[in-house]
């Protein structure tokens, strides 16, 4: 189920917990146990529930020398108690500062059914397939203000291509089976040229 040129190396990194595979299955990836710098870009999965493993760690640290561009992909999101925002947390702790361009929105019971871009404050809603793209409820747009305002900040000091320079880390929720995230992971994807 690969979705993107052949030419395109992309090493997926993670523990097990997190499910890489799945996430190196769904992107064209493999999942790499060690990093050695001979990726065009990298997606480190997260699950929030379970932490992040030392391994995943060093092979964030391998990669800062080859400026390798790099997705934190949080998977694992209707399980456990943990959410996104520990998981972000944990990222900008253990890797380096990164930025949320997507925040997740609830239904009723609690799980994750859209997302909302910071960038434009629309919202993509996933409860019904496929995917839908809505404008946001002004109480939607009074509750992600500061984020955006912190996300905007971000990329007005990185500048265009930041990402793709590896100097801009997304972080971005993932759902496989609902799709979720699914097509914001491959447009960054789609942002490298090598």
């Amino acid at each position: 189920m690969a979705s993107h040129s052949s030419d395109l190396t992309i090493s997926v990194y993670g523990h097990p917990s997190a499910n890489p595979e799945s996430v190196a299955s769904l992107f064209g990836g493999t999942h790499v146990s060690q990093a050695d710098g001979s990726e065009d870009v990298a997606i480190f999965v997260i699950n929030p529930n379970s932490g992040v493993d030392e391994q995943t760690v060093e092979n964030w640290s391998a990669l800062d020398e080859f400026q390798t561009p790099r997705i934190v992909v949080v998977s694992e999101l209707e399980s456990g108690e943990a959410d996104f925002d520990d998981a972000v947390l944990l990222a900008n702790r253990l890797f380096d500062q990164v930025v949320t361009p997507y925040l997740v929105l609830h239904d009723d019971l609690g799980a994750p059914c859209a997302l909302i871009s910071l960038e434009t404050q629309e919202i993509i809603d996933y409860s019904q397939s496929p995917e839908k793209t809505i404008a946001s409820d002004p109480e939607h747009k009074t509750l992600v203000s500061e984020f955006v305002e912190e996300y905007t900040s971000h990329l007005a000091v990185m500048g265009d291509g930041a990402f793709a320079a590896g100097l801009l880390f997304p972080a971005i929720p993932l759902i496989i089976n609902k799709r979720i995230g699914v097509e914001i992971v491959r447009k960054y994807l789609s942002e490298i040229n090598h």
